[in-house]
């Protein structure tokens, strides 16, 4: 019997199917929604997509689910996607993994590395960092509730200071799928370069328990995430912030310094769209703003047209802008 179950798992388990090293479009907070996943895969598909992380406890709740609902949005050309839950409660970890089977997903991912205060104080996020034992027993529940789906963890390499193998060494315990790990402190943020050197220590006791190992902090293009998946033996690597300089990071055949500014402002017009399309006009439209620089840079008056688009206050005032220019 628990060897057919292993076998279900194996064949329920994407992780184990993809090429070596593959690489992740990184869950961020009110930017790696279905709207933004869209633009990404229109210019080059990364192995895997992840939300942006969701509270477990707003899910649980009757006034919370349905606000929370288009956070786990996603469409066919997504797959592999994983969900991203946080929160400190087993209970509705169990509940979210077994909604996360409902909805499709190929995965679900727990987030122990979030260092924003208002998480962390609440035992979630990197907070779970000073709480192994309830963080192993949130990687327990949520496999229950999992129905064979892997279940991953994002987390660092520790809270105040560095404690990288006593850390992950604790999470091996509850066996997860996949360990991905950000190469800095909950107090570092991300104000220091990543220690990659951590990174590597993690992946040799990873590689031991048969464990997948993701890196992620600091990659600068995709050859350097080849090369750093190299260097310290992992199974992929995680990209975060560098989408926001290059949109086309997945393609690494693209050199995005050769995109017209038409295209750019192509892209920017798809974009607006597709997040008025995910949200309505309920999503407060600044958000968008985050995104303007993506698109609006490396041509000339890129840096006066968006100090513009900065004024505008919902998707029609941004087309027309986008329209007025000759």
């Amino acid at each position: 019997h628990s060897r057919l179950n292993r076998r279900f798992i194996f064949m329920n388990n994407f992780w184990e199917k993809l090429p070596r090293p593959f690489f992740i479009l990184a869950p961020m907070a009110d930017v790696t929604d279905s709207a933004f996943r869209q633009i990404v895969l229109s210019c080059g598909k990364p192995d895997i997509l992840y939300t942006e992380f969701v509270s477990c406890d707003g899910l649980c709740s009757e006034k919370g689910k349905p606000k929370l609902m288009p956070h786990l949005a996603f469409k066919e050309n997504e797959h592999p996607i994983v969900a991203q839950f946080f929160g400190a409660n087993p209970n509705n970890f169990y509940k979210c993994a077994q909604l996360a089977v409902e909805l499709g997903f190929d995965g679900i991912d727990i987030n122990m590395g979030c260092p924003a205060g208002k998480i962390v104080k609440h035992d979630s996020g990197a907070g779970l960092i000073r709480n192994p034992e309830l963080a192993k027993e949130i990687i327990r529940e949520t496999k229950r509730g999992s129905g064979g789906l892997p279940v991953s963890v994002k987390t660092r390499i520790g809270y105040n200071k560095i404690i990288t193998e006593e850390w992950i060494s604790h999470l091996i315990e509850a066996e997860p799928a996949a360990i991905i790990i950000h190469g800095r402190t909950m107090k570092e943020m991300s104000k220091v370069p990543a220690h990659w050197d951590e990174i590597g220590k993690a992946a040799v006791l990873c590689r031991k328990a048969g464990i997948l190992i993701i890196g992620n902090g600091d990659i600068a293009s995709y050859a350097d995430g080849l090369e750093k998946a190299e260097q310290y033996g992992l199974d992929g690597i995680m990209v975060g912030r560098a989408i926001f300089s290059n949109p086309w990071f997945f393609k690494p055949s693209i050199d995005s310094l050769s995109k017209t500014p038409a295209e750019r402002i192509k892209l920017l017009k798809k974009h607006v769209e597709l997040f008025i399309e995910l949200w309505g006009n309920e999503k407060h439209f600044d958000i968008m703003k985050k995104f303007f620089k993506i698109y609006i840079s490396g041509f000339d008056g890129a840096k006066e047209l968006r100090v513009k688009l900065m004024t505008t206050k919902n998707a029609e005032q941004v087309e027309e802008t986008l329209n007025h220019i000759d």
